[in-house]
Order: structure tokens, then sequence, then C-alpha cells
């Protein structure tokens, strides 16, 4: 709760190694808003430039999950089929930008030592992120061939463009936001916030919780999908814990 009242207020603690000025309610919103108009100029000029490669985009999305040819029912079906792909690929673009931005807004909370986790951490969170997007599509054949074989043989997939793309989209952005929760667990680690002790002590816990999450960010309602999200979160949340344990935390 003390690093937690520190970011809202954007302000130090009390301790010396601290600055001792803080920021307004004013100043605080006017960082806020800064972050937000620069995180959103840059989804702006990523799903700018993502939209002239929607077809691509679409090809290199087809051939993943084998899809021979899409459909919509629309007239405007192949417009908001471009620009929801553009979008999304604008916002996974654009992920330097706005991590970049997040942490700098939560750093003026933060003590001096701990302001040079701040790079390591924006490093950290943008590689998670993109080995979360890389798994989702490395793994998307496999989870549409286990999704099908769910159905009868006299059942044939008729692939709608819309709602292919939502399940594609869902899981990619998915798996990239909740492979950053072993960074976030590690940093909170680094402020002291938690232990490595607390952690092995409510493993259990964590266990249903990454599951419940993992239930939640993965499309449709089979029990694979879920687990194929699981799996890698559980490893990577006990390396953190051995991380933490190994550097004293």
């Amino acid at each position: 709760m003390a690093v937690l009242d520190r970011v809202l207020r954007r302000g130090p603690a009390p301790e010396a190694d601290v600055e001792d000025s803080r920021m307004t309610i004013l100043e605080h919103l006017e960082a806020l808003r800064r972050a937000l108009i620069v995180s959103l100029a840059g989804w702006a000029i990523c799903t700018a430039v993502a939209f002239l490669f929607w077809g691509r985009i679409l090809s290199f999305l087809q051939e993943r999950g084998h899809i021979a040819s899409l459909t919509y029912f629309t007239p405007t079906g192949g417009f908001t089929l471009g620009l929801k792909i553009a979008m999304i690929v604008g916002l996974v673009l654009a992920a330097p930008v706005w991590i970049q931005q997040a942490w700098w807004f939560v750093s003026p909370g933060l003590h001096r030592h701990e302001r040079r986790l701040v790079l390591p951490l924006v490093i950290a969170t943008i590689v998670f992120f993109a080995i979360g997007i890389a798994f989702a599509l490395i793994s998307l054949p496999l989870f549409l061939k286990i999704l099908g074989g769910f159905a009868p043989p006299d059942l044939h997939y008729l692939a709608v463009g819309d709602d292919y793309l939502n399940f594609v989209l869902f899981l990619v952005l998915g798996f990239g936001i909740v492979f950053e929760i072993p960074v976030v667990v590690y940093a909170l680690g680094l402020l002291r916030v938690i232990n490595s002790h607390w952690l092995r002590s409510n493993r259990f816990y964590w266990v249903i919780g990454l599951g419940i999450v993992s239930n939640l960010m993965t499309p449709g309602v089979d029990p694979i999908t879920p687990l194929f999200m699981w799996i890698p979160l559980w490893l990577f949340w006990e390396l953190t814990v051995i991380a933490l344990r190994l550097s004293g935390r």
C-alpha cells in the first residue's frame, strides 16, 4: 500500500534518498495526460502504418491458421476487417511507446535507487510481451487443430473473417498481456512489496489464480487453449520466484 500511495501521488516517501518535492494533483493529472497523449499518438501512427499492410497481415494470419479463404457478410465487412487488424497490430507495434510511458508515469513514486530498475523493467516488459505474442502465433495451428478435433467428421468449418480475427487477435493480445505477470511480480519483489518466501507459501493460490487468468484471457470455452497459456505462465512464475530468492528478496 505504501508503494501504491507513492505512485498515486507521484511523490517520494519520506526517506532521505528520494527527492523532497512532491507533485500536486494538477501536476499529477498533467503527467497522466501527457502519458496518455504520447501513448495514443504512438498507437495512431502505428495503426495508420498497419492499415497500409492489413492485406498482407491478413494473409499471414490465414497461412498460420491454414485457412484457405475467409468470408464476410456485410458490404462494409472488408473495411471493418482491415480497420480491426490495423488497430490491434498498431497496439502491438506501439507497445514500446505505451510500456515506456507507463513505467515513466510510475517512476516518480520510486526511490532513486529503485529508478535504476526502470530501464531494465521496460526492456523486460517489451520482451515478455513479444514472447507472448510469438508463442500465440506459433501455437495457432495447434490450437485450431485441437479445437477442430472436437467437431464430428461431417461438420465443416466455414471461416468468417470477423469471427476468425476475433479469435486470433484476442488470443495474441491475451498471451502478450498475461506474459507480463512475471515481470510485474519480479518488479514488486525488487521493490520489497512482496518476497520469494511469501510467494512460495502462497503457491497454491497463485497456481489457481494463474489458471483463472488463463481462462479469462483465452477465447472459446474449451479446456485446452487456457492450458497452453497456463503452463508457460506457471513456469515463468516459478522462475521469477527463484530469481527473487537468488537476489535475496
